[in-house]
């Protein structure tokens, strides 16, 4: 306290932000000391409240270091700071949490700190090995978080009683471990066990995971249970284990991601992987990052076939740090779930789901509470960008540039599903869901939408939905009997990109990808976009054609292939006569502009990729194969204007040189890529003269493909145009909920 000559001050502080569930109250009980200040600390729903009585030199220091020496994984924001009238208090006290006005900010999972993981690897401490070691700066918070404010009756810990040890460290605020609301000890907290059908289960820690690595290293597939769900877990140098993996699954040909040990030897070994990029998958958010195989590295060839990029992860967990460990090695670590089905996190049901796949299973007894599979980001013109959001990361808090006029639930779009919460001028965007085509996914998602609503403490009034009638949340949202609002699927992904270059007021966007409904009830997919969201006019596209089959054509390249060539008056010989004469006459046939059709085309004809055992492997296995080509030839791909005014781009003058036998593979496939990014800067080019517009966006799911988004990112800059590519959201659909809840703020909200 300040001494008896200097005048004592009080204030009142509100702290919002992420301010719980990352040991903010202890840091301020110990900034108060350091200060010599009396009062008190405490969380209301979602906030910190302070109040804090010392000299006026000393508040003034403490007000400054509250944000400025913050936790470094809290994000406080000193929302207001009142003077007070000062009360005597008998020092600096943490009072109880108390339920106030709603302003949450849920903390996601963190990765274990290094002062747990020193303490796990000391023989001499009480955690010595304990896979579920944690304390203010790290472990579980999203995947366990029940309600808030965030106190350990209100997650999934309750459930374990704190031994003596754990309940005096919990409650002594100068410990590191102050209201760590999952502190536990092998003693009293969560303990691993280990099935499988041919030995008794084994409920001890140590040997569970000695079980675990003895069944990994014989060849055999386990099933971990993490943070927010199952892996399905292999040898990743041992090709008989993935091909038995893939068989059962069954997933023959999508790539696997891989877990090394935390030291990053196995890594370098495998990978091409730069200091950057080692940092960034050392981040607190641990996401899978792909990387280049280097040629000559140990991995099986099965982990990516076709592919020159591994998914790479570093242990997040303490347990997955010990398995590593102990196992010396990489670790296939694919999502434990039935195809095309959201992650597994229940015991019983991993047992049972998951008992043809997997050969023994490693569990645990802590609830998880929702579902988060990893978060997955690629380099692309230099920076990490995202793919799918998840664990360490989501949910994904973002401010609006406006103020909505009611609360609402985006529910994004049917493929890469994420959806969106958003009131007032705040979003939040859930995990990722995944596809919706199975009953299993649609439960998901209607478990995800129910508690993001419970855990902000919002309820929505309002519904915004893709204006596709076939997306599998349609008939939830109709019996919800809620108010809907429909939104366009290609502007939602224009102004997805457009939030996060807010300054910027007129836009040149390109929206490439494989399918949405157009305006016209056509199939788009290949469109440019001039104005800003809520006005988007559409400037461009590519030329159309149909497409036999409808939507089966995304899993079936040749479709896309026969197609073109069908539209340009060239025979389609290994394209059935029937398909061919159903096409004549337009019967289930709908015409599509998708930039990414005619990157499946384009696999199939040059050889690359005629069917497709998941979704985007065509593009991705051209892509791959053009990477080879250091110097892509380039064709001229005719822009016309229409009678509409419409500008449209031809790919027919590719055909020729996509069937020529006596052309590489290789060659083929780079100019195809060259070309539509000069294709790309012709309408660019064209638009800005009618417009005047500078500032270019490329969005939607075909910008995933790095060397036609680096291409056409050179070519746009080398004419002067300023390029903007999303780093915070995916470019492709799950991307489309922000983008819908933008399209809702600008537009005209009324029934």
């Amino acid at each position: 306290m300040s001494s008896k000559h200097e005048p004592v001050s009080a204030r009142h502080y509100l702290i919002t932000g992420r301010v719980q569930g990352v040991g903010y109250r202890p840091f301020v009980y110990r900034l108060a000391h350091r200060f010599r200040l009396h009062g008190w600390v405490r969380n209301v729903t979602g906030s910190v409240e302070i109040h804090a009585e010392g000299s006026e030199n000393n508040l003034t220091r403490f007000s400054e270091a509250l944000i400025r020496e913050a936790p470094a994984i809290s994000l406080p924001v000193l929302t207001n700071i009142v003077d007070v009238e000062p009360v005597p208090h008998g020092g600096f006290t943490v009072l109880a949490s108390m339920l106030g006005e709603a302003n949450i900010h849920v903390p996601p999972d963190y990765f274990v700190c290094e002062d747990c993981l020193r303490e796990m690897n000391d023989p001499g401490n009480r955690r010595y090995h304990y896979p579920f070691i944690n304390c203010t700066q790290c472990g579980p918070r999203y995947t366990l978080i029940e309600s808030l404010p965030y106190d350990r009756p209100n997650t999934s810990m309750k459930v374990f009683a704190m031994c003596p040890a754990c309940s005096q460290e919990y409650a002594n605020p100068l410990d590191r471990r102050f209201h760590a609301e999952p502190v536990a000890c092998p003693v009293c907290g969560p303990q691993l066990f280990f099935s499988n059908p041919d030995e008794p289960l084994i409920a001890d820690n140590e040997a569970a995971l000695a079980a675990t690595i003895r069944f990994l290293k014989e060849g055999h597939a386990v099933a971990i249970k993490g943070i927010g769900g199952y892996h399905l877990m292999c040898d990743a140098n041992n090709d008989e284990a993935i091909a038995r993996l893939r068989m059962r699954k069954p997933r023959p040909f999508k790539p696997l991601a891989v877990m090394f040990p935390a030291d990053g030897k196995a890594l370098l070994e495998c990978v091409e992987c730069d200091a950057t990029q080692l940092d960034f998958l050392q981040s607190p958010q641990r996401p899978i990052l792909l990387l280049h195989k280097k040629s000559g590295g140990t991995i099986s060839h099965q982990i990516a076939p076709g592919l020159n990029e591994i998914g790479c992860l570093l242990p997040y967990s303490p347990k997955h740090v010990l398995l590593l460990e102990k196992f010396g090695g990489p670790l296939v670590a694919t999502s434990g779930n039935l195809n095309g089905e959201p992650v597994i996190t229940a015991n019983e049901e991993a047992q049972t789901r998951l008992e043809n796949i997997a050969d023994a299973f490693l569990h645990h007894n802590r609830p998880i509470v929702r579902p988060a599979d990893d978060a997955v980001y690629r380099i692309i013109a230099g920076k990490p960008r995202p793919l799918r959001l998840g664990r360490g990361i989501a949910p994904v808090e973002l401010e609006l540039p406006g103020e909505l006029p009611e609360p609402v639930l985006a529910f994004g779009a049917h493929t890469k599903n994420a959806i969106a919460l958003a009131w007032g001028n705040r979003v939040v965007i859930s995990p990722h869901v995944g596809d919706l085509s199975s009953l299993k996914s649609m439960e998901t998602l209607a478990h995800v939408a129910d508690d993001l609503q419970n855990l902000y403490q919002v309820r929505a009034t309002r519904l915004l939905l893709d204006r596709h009638p076939g997306y599998g949340y349609r008939r939830y949202a109709r019996e919800s009997g809620l108010p809907l609002s429909e939104i366009w699927h290609h502007p939602a992904h224009a102004s997805a990109m457009a939030w996060e270059f807010a300054d910027i007021k007129n836009w040149i966007v390109f929206a490439w990808d494989g399918v949405g409904l157009g305006e016209d009830s056509e199939l788009w997919g290949g469109e440019t976009f001039t104005g800003a969201p809520g006005r988007w006019q559409r400037a461009a596209t590519l030329r159309p054609f149909r497409l036999p089959g409808g939507e089966q054509a995304g899993r079936e390249p040749w479709r896309s292939a026969a197609a073109l060539l069908w539209e340009t008056g060239y025979p389609a010989p290994f394209a059935p006569e029937l398909l061919h004469a159903a096409w004549l006459k337009g019967i289930n046939s709908p015409v599509t502009h998708a930039a990414g059709r005619l990157f499946d085309a384009a696999a199939s004809l040059t050889g690359i990729c005629t069917h497709a055992s998941f979704e985007g492997e065509a593009p991705m296995k051209l892509e791959a194969v053009a990477m080879h080509d250091g110097k892509a030839d380039t064709l001229v791909l005719p822009l016309a204007q229409k009678s509409s005014g419409l500008w449209q781009s031809d790919w027919s003058p590719l055909l020729p040189m996509l069937t020529d036998q006596t052309l590489s593979t290789i060659h083929r496939a780079a100019c195809f890529h060259s070309s539509l990014a000069h294709a790309l800067l012709d309408q660019a080019r064209r638009l800005r003269e009618q417009n005047g517009f500078n500032h270019i966006g490329l969005t939607g799911g075909v910008f995933q493909n790095r060397l036609l988004t680096e291409t056409a990112k050179f070519l746009l800059e080398q004419n002067d145009f300023q390029v903007h590519i999303p780093g915070q959201i995916p470019v492709n659909d799950a991307g489309i909920c922000l983008g819908q809840v933008m399209e809702f703020l600008y537009a005209d909200n009324t029934p």
